[in-house]
């Protein structure tokens, strides 16, 4: 399992390969937490949040929850940590980007999600 320090760090070095444009109106930054939050429609302890952007009371940011990691990656070295954490990233920052420009409808992420929550819902409802 990597240390909270060497996720910290596999993040900052992973948006260090973003260019600023990425970072234009996220005014609450990117932040680790050490929770391991479960989504409000999850079935039991199988779908963790890796990260979440949040937009609230005009502030956006990125949070990245190293307990969720921790559990769902428990024997990652920092080499698979950085893969993994990477998509995570990236992910977020895609809906900051959408979220920012103020796009919507089947091809946005936010629809990708939504049919990646259908899909789970309907493998718990058999």
């Amino acid at each position: 399992m990597i240390t909270t320090e060497e996720y910290r760090a596999i993040v900052s070095e992973l948006m260090d390969e973003l260019p600023a444009e990425f970072f234009d109106k996220l005014t609450g930054g990117v932040i680790v937490s050490e929770d391991a939050p479960l989504p409000d429609y999850a079935k039991g302890d199988d779908l963790y949040v890796m990260g979440q952007y949040q937009v609230y009371s005009g502030v956006r940011q990125i949070v990245m929850f190293k307990g969720s990691f921790d559990r769902v990656y428990p024997l990652a070295d920092a080499a698979e940590a950085k893969d993994i954490l990477r998509g995570v990233l990236r992910h977020e920052f895609r809906h900051h980007i959408e979220g920012r420009g103020g796009l919507h409808g089947a091809d946005t992420l936010e629809a990708e999600d939504a049919r990646r929550k259908r899909a789970y819902l309907s493998r718990h409802e058999q």
